[in-house]
């Protein structure tokens, strides 16, 4: 079992040591199914990269904004939302994680 709360502030922790201000660790890879917990300073930022076949990110602490062609979309601690399927990013209005799961089709 995974304790999200230990993992989310471990690395947190990373991520403020970190001169990209980042910290992932893929945590459950089980058949298709990905879950990996992403922390990110404030003003980091994860950069437009291609969609996997599904995904959703849920934000585990702090705010952030999910960029896409489509439009932005804010969300903060405790809000879930679709991952695009176009070329998205992330920015961290504040330090936050996200819990992200994919499947890989």
């Amino acid at each position: 079992m995974t304790d999200l709360r230990t993992l989310a502030e471990r690395h947190l922790t990373q991520a403020k040591a970190d001169k990209n201000g980042r910290s992932a660790h893929l945590f459950l890879h089980e058949g298709p199914l990905r879950q990996t917990v992403i922390a990110l300073t404030a003003g980091s930022r994860l950069d437009e990269h291609n969609s996997p076949h599904a995904a959703s990110l849920q934000v585990i602490s702090g705010r952030i904004v999910l960029t896409s062609a489509m439009g932005d979309t804010e969300l903060g601690e405790g809000e879930l939302a679709p991952i695009p399927h176009e070329r998205h990013g992330l920015n961290a209005l504040t330090d936050s994680v996200v819990l992200l799961t994919t499947v890989k089709g």
